[in-house]
């Protein structure tokens, strides 16, 4: 089993790569709000007067969207790629993300077929 995480850099594009992962296969995703220091060093740069002006007249957005979900193998996480950058195009390229999976030692709480009993993978 595995973790598979997103850093997703462009949110307007969430229910794009949320849909891609579904008709893929991935279940069970969770998603959470989220910034890197690249964004946060420039508004506190730019001093406390201009920290939040782009947040109070809706000019410009400050964070990312995280996602996790909980997959059987690599195969899905390569699928669940490929679906991802049929919505953004090339990973590689700025303002799209980051995708990477990390292994998952036991699960708890999941329904079958992901979390059986005494499964350790």
């Amino acid at each position: 089993m595995y973790m598979l995480i997103m850093v997703l850099d462009d949110s307007t594009r969430l229910n794009e790569v949320l849909q891609a992962w579904r008709d893929a296969g991935v279940k069970g995703v969770t998603i959470m709000e989220s910034t890197g220091v690249n964004r946060v060093l420039p508004r506190a740069v730019a001093g406390p007067m201009f920290a939040g002006f782009s947040q109070i007249f809706g000019s410009g957005r400050v964070g990312h969207h995280t996602l996790f979900a909980v997959i059987e193998g690599l195969e899905l996480a390569e699928t669940a790629v490929v679906a991802t950058e049929s919505v953004l195009g090339n990973l590689t390229q700025p303002h799209t993300g980051i995708v990477f999976v990390v292994p998952v030692v036991k699960v708890w709480g999941m329904p079958e077929p992901y979390g059986e009993e005494g499964h350790d993978q």
